[in-house]
């Protein structure tokens, strides 16, 4: 790992793809096996894309540890989520990482437009910028990085609703942040957008 990235870190949300516990708003329209299966190719887009970027990469899942599936231990390191909804588990990841020159940056599993150089571009935008956040069409966030920790992020925020991005950035300009925005990207939660962005993974 090249000397001026030692301090970057990945963080990548996953849940354990277990049937009618992934993907449950895709699979009131296509059903849970389907939903399951859209997930897995998800979640392999994931794994090979974040898997080239130059960083320390932490898989954290939702329900328990999995030593055996497609994020290979020798690039992944494995924690379980630990809070009592989204913010917390984010927030966390980011508390306990956190010692005081690192770039981190966290990720889900539901992006099909992601790319390694969109992560990449990140973490170069953080040399400037204290947050980086990569919007959703639909109101949230596929990507949030920040150089230091700023728990206020996670907090008095709607999680899974429309208002998720724009109650981050109204955070920020409160606090005084600086933040780079990337391109808008999809979320794959219905099977409108697998139509449109995802069927190419």
């Amino acid at each position: 790992m090249a000397n001026g990235l030692k301090n970057n870190y990945l963080f990548i949300f996953i849940k354990n793809p277990i049937l009618g516990q992934v993907k449950t708003r895709l699979a009131s329209s296509i059903g849970h096996e389907e939903a399951l299966r859209i997930y897995k190719a998800l979640l392999f887009h994931t794994m090979k894309t974040s898997k080239s970027v130059e960083a320390h990469k932490i898989v954290y899942y939702s329900h328990f540890l999995d030593d055996n599936d497609i994020f290979d231990s020798s690039h992944f390191e494995k924690k379980i989520q630990t809070g009592n909804d989204l913010g917390e588990r984010m927030s966390s990841a980011f508390a306990h990482t956190f010692t005081k020159k690192e770039k981190m940056l966290i990720i889900g599993s539901d992006c099909a437009q992601i790319t390694s150089k969109i992560i990449e571009d990140a973490f170069e935008i953080l040399e400037k910028n204290d947050v980086v956040i990569g919007p959703t069409f639909d109101g949230g966030y596929y990507l949030l990085g920040m150089n230091q920790y700023y728990p206020q992020l996670f907090e008095n925020i709607q999680w899974s609703t429309s208002s998720v991005f724009k109650q981050t950035i109204q955070h920020c300009e409160t606090l005084k942040i600086s933040y780079s925005l990337l391109p808008t990207l999809s979320d794959i939660d219905y099977i409108d957008d697998w139509k449109k962005y995802g069927w190419e993974i």
